[in-house]
C-alpha cells in the first residue's frame, strides 16, 4: 500500500508518521502539491527522501520539479511528475500527441516522469474537448498503450475510471507490461515526430511506438530479440482508429531476430507489441 498526502502535512509531521508506517508495513508514500523549486523545498526534497529511507518507504513526488539527480544518493526514490502530464487535458489542449513523442527526449532524460498514462477516453483531433468529467485524451487508445513501454515509469498506474477497463481486451497489456527493465533499446525517433522503443524484462521482450498526428507507417527490425521464435502479441490501430480512436486491432505472429515488424500508425497512434519466447 502507498499513502498520498499533501507536502504540508508530511512536513509537519513526518518524524512521527514515517516510524508508523514502517510498523503497519506502508510501501511508500506519494506527496503531492509542492509546486516550486526554491531552495528550502529542494531542501525538502532531501530530507524527505533521507527519513523515508532510514524507514524503508519509497518515494514519488508529484507536483514536482524536475528531476535533478537525487535518486542516485536515495534510491527509494523511484519517480516524480515535472512533466505536463494527461491531467492537463481537463482545462487545455496541450497534451497533443506531439508532445508526448517530444518529452522522451527532454524530459525523460533527466530521469523517470509520472505521465499518468491509461486514457481509455480517446479522441482524435476534431472530437477532442478539456472537460472535468470523464476526460478525454488526444490521439488513439494504442498510443495510450505504446507509453507503457516508451515512457520510465517504475511506479506506473492508469488515470481513467476503474470502469472504462472493464472488458476491454487491450487491456491486457497494461496488465503484463513490467514496470522495471534489463535492458532498452530506442529503435528510432524524432523529437516531436515518433518514437519507438522496446525493453526487455527476462526473457521477455516489450515493445511502444507512438506518433504525432500524421498517418506513419513503420518498419521496425526485431534484432533486439533473442535466439529462437518468438509470439508477437500485436496491440496496433484498428483499421478505422483515424476515426474512431477506441479502435484496436489485436493480432499474434510468430517472428525471429532480423525479422521486419510492420505497423501502421493512425494520427496521434502507436502500436505495443509484447514478444514472447516460443518453448519446444
Amino acid at each position: 500500500m502507498l499513502l498520498w498526502m499533501l507536502w504540508t502535512a508530511v512536513r509537519q509531521q513526518m518524524d512521527v508518521a514515517f516510524p508508523l508506517y514502517e510498523k503497519w508495513g506502508v510501501a511508500g508514500v506519494k506527496i503531492d502539491f509542492m509546486d516550486r523549486d526554491d531552495q528550502a523545498m529542494v531542501n525538502f526534497y532531501e530530507e524527505m527522501a533521507r527519513k523515508a529511507a532510514e524507514h524503508h518507504l519509497l518515494v514519488d513526488f508529484h507536483g514536482a520539479f524536475k528531476p535533478t539527480g537525487l535518486r542516485r544518493t536515495y534510491p527509494n526514490m523511484v519517480g516524480r511528475e515535472g512533466v505536463m502530464g494527461l491531467e492537463y487535458n481537463k482545462g487545455s489542449y496541450r497534451v497533443t500527441p506531439e508532445h508526448e513523442v517530444t518529452i522522451p527526449f527532454t524530459r525523460m532524460l533527466a530521469g523517470p516522469m509520472d505521465f499518468t498514462s491509461g486514457c481509455f477516453h480517446n479522441a482524435t483531433r476534431e472530437q477532442f474537448k478539456p472537460r472535468n468529467i470523464e476526460p478525454m485524451c488526444q490521439g488513439t487508445r494504442a498510443h495510450q498503450l505504446a507509453m507503457y513501454a516508451v515512457y520510465e515509469v517504475p511506479l506506473a498506474m492508469v488515470s481513467d475510471y476503474p470502469e472504462a477497463y472493464k472488458n476491454q481486451p487491450e487491456f491486457e497489456f497494461i496488465e503484463r507490461v513490467p514496470t522495471v527493465w534489463d535492458d532498452t533499446k530506442v529503435l528510432n525517433g524524432i523529437p516531436g515526430k515518433y518514437i519507438t522503443i522496446a525493453r526487455q524484462h527476462g526473457d521477455t521482450w516489450y515493445l511502444g511506438s507512438m506518433t504525432n498526428w500524421e498517418t506513419r507507417d513503420m518498419q521496425v527490425a526485431v534484432d533486439f530479440l533473442g535466439a529462437g521464435e518468438y509470439e508477437a502479441k500485436v496491440f496496433a490501430d484498428g483499421p478505422d482508429a483515424d476515426k474512431v480512436p477506441t479502435s484496436v486491432s489485436i493480432s499474434n505472429k510468430r517472428v525471429k531476430r532480423g525479422d521486419k515488424l510492420n505497423a501502421h500508425l493512425a494520427p496521434g497512434g502507436g502500436c505495443a507489441v509484447i514478444f514472447t519466447p516460443v518453448r519446444h
